[in-house]
C-alpha cells in the first residue's frame, strides 16, 4: 500500500529540523508525528531540551519544538510499505528538500533520526546543509536507551529560548 507523509513543521524561526523515514501507520491515522506509543521520540526530545511533555496535547508538543526552534519532517514524501517497520520500505520517494530554503531559510542542522532517514543525506549535503546522525526513536532501540539518550541529550543543539540564533554557533 502506497503511503503519504506529513507536511513539515517547519517556520522561518526553525533552524534544527529532526528528520524521520514516515511517520509510522499510528502516526498517519492521528495526522501526527510520532504518535505511535512505542516510539520514544518524545521522551528524548523532552529530555534533549529538559521539558516534561508528557501528558502534554500534540499541539502543545509542537509549539515547545517551536519555541526551542525545531522543526519535524521525513525523509520520504511517499512509499510503499507494509506496516510501519522502515525495513519494509520499498518504491520510496524523496520529499522536496528545496522547499527549506523558502520556508525555513535560518535551518542550517538536520538531526536523522534512524538509519532509514539517512538516504536522504546526499540530497541535505547538495543542498548546503550539516547533517547528524542520531540513534533512532524507534522502540526497538531500548536496549541501547543509555547510549541513544547522551547522544540526543548532546546533539540536539539546544540553547535557553531566549538564546542567538544557532547560526552563531555554527558558523
Amino acid at each position: 500500500m502506497r503511503k503519504f507523509g506529513l507536511p513539515p513543521i517547519v517556520d522561518e524561526k526553525t533552524e534544527i529540523l529532526i528528520l524521520g523515514t514516515l511517520p509510522s501507520d499510528a502516526s498517519l491515522t492521528k495526522r501526527q508525528y510520532y504518535a505511535n506509543s512505542g516510539n520514544d521520540f518524545w521522551k528524548l526530545i523532552g529530555a534533549s531540551l529538559h521539558e516534561n511533555l508528557e501528558g502534554l496535547s500534540y499541539e502543545s508538543k509542537i509549539e515547545t519544538l517551536k519555541t526551542y526552534r525545531i522543526g519535524l519532517w521525513d525523509a520520504y514524501h511517499n512509499c510503499i510499505r507494509k506496516g510501519s517497520m522502515d525495513e519494509n520500505i520499498g518504491e520510496q520517494e524523496l520529499n522536496d528538500f528545496t522547499l527549506l530554503r523558502a520556508i525555513a531559510p535560518r535551518l542550517k542542522l538536520i538531526c536523522i533520526n534512524g538509519k532509514e532517514a539517512r538516504t536522504a543525506e546526499d540530497s541535505l549535503h547538495g543542498l548546503g546543509y550539516k547533517t547528524l546522525a542520531l540513534l533512532s526513536s524507534s522502540g526497538a532501540n531500548r536496549g541501547r536507551q543509555k547510549e541513544r539518550l547522551s547522544q540526543w541529550k548532546s546533539s540536539v543543539v539546544v540553547r535557553p529560548k531566549t538564546a542567538p540564533s544557532v547560526t552563531e554557533f555554527l558558523e
